[in-house]
């Protein structure tokens, strides 16, 4: 009995004409770009942070361990540590209750709130050198604008940039300002998606403005918070911008942080290797601290459904 039906198309035809080859043809371009520039440097970081490699001449010896091991040994690396520490412990508690503050207050029906709001939204189109050659102006202790008020009060005129003890406060007061309208936006939108129901519901049991704010609204901003908490972590033990342009890492160390550092190791000092443990050490204590906060964030925040 003679076969009947369509004869099979072989086998290469098939896998020509595949759905799976035409996705793969369509996702390949974009693979390649993120092998070529996000998978291939980190892997080729890796092997850098193990040997002793000088950008200017190109000599590079493997050392294995030895440029994890300076660290531990580096007074310098101690000191941008710590700095980086106390940054990130100033910088993002103030952000959160600032902007918490002020996302509450333009969170309001009143004459002239968009352009209250644009007025805070403005520090997001602001640059960052804008935002350091502004803050060095008003901080610059001959001719700075705060100096000239402290003095047309009688108080005592301040060192700010130019002082070892007050430096990292002014770099911190300057970054929160910047950060400012991203946070307040972020706070914004979870306090305009609360229902008013619930506002309603602790008014008419005589719950009071603060008691409604503690218990209410508060606990139902977690997502926002933790958020930001994570966000605002990750890019405080990343400054660099504003240590660049404005301190170089002084008064005597006393603005150097961890990436600022970094650079001076590896771009100034061309120590690559001794850079690039840097780097996987900064890359180890972010990892620890966003799963420590990923931990309590579980235990704390509450999603709706």
């Amino acid at each position: 009995m003679e076969a009947t039906g369509r004869r099979r198309a072989p086998l290469w035809r098939r896998i020509v004409g595949s759905d799976n080859v035409a996705g793969w043809s369509l996702a390949g371009p974009a693979i390649f770009m993120m092998a070529l520039f996000s998978i291939y440097p980190v892997v080729w970081s890796v092997i850098l942070s193990l040997e002793r490699k000088n950008l200017l001449t190109g000599e590079t010896q493997w050392v294995g361990w030895a440029n994890y091991k300076a660290l531990a040994n580096d007074a310098i690396f101690k000191t941008a540590l710590w700095n980086s520490a106390k940054y990130t412990a100033l910088f993002v508690p103030i952000s959160i209750v600032a902007g918490i503050f002020v996302a509450v207050a333009v969170n309001r029906k009143l004459r002239l709130m968009a352009f209250y709001r644009l007025a805070v939204f403005v520090t997001l189109a602001i640059s960052t050198i804008s935002t350091a050659i502004m803050f060095m102006w008003l901080a610059d202790p001959d001719y700075g604008l705060i100096n000239a008020f402290l003095h047309a009060l009688h108080l005592p005129e301040q060192g700010f940039l130019r002082d070892t003890n007050e430096a990292l406060y002014v770099i911190v007061a300057m970054t929160v300002w910047g950060w400012l309208g991203f946070v307040v936006i972020i706070y914004l939108a979870a306090l305009q998606g609360i229902p008013q129901e619930l506002i309603e519901a602790a008014q008419i049991d005589g719950a009071s403005r603060w008691g409604t704010f503690r218990n209410v609204t508060l606990p139902l901003l977690g997502p926002a918070t933790f958020f930001l908490v994570v966000w605002l972590t990750i890019n405080a033990l990343h400054l660099f911008d504003e240590i660049y342009l404005t301190t170089k890492g002084g008064p005597l160390y006393s603005t150097t942080v961890l990436v600022y550092y970094l650079f001076v190791q590896a771009f100034q000092n061309f120590a690559a290797g001794y850079g690039a443990a840097m780097a996987y050490v900064l890359f180890g204590i972010i990892l620890v601290i966003s799963i420590i906060e990923f931990m309590v964030g579980k235990r704390l925040v509450h999603y709706s459904a």
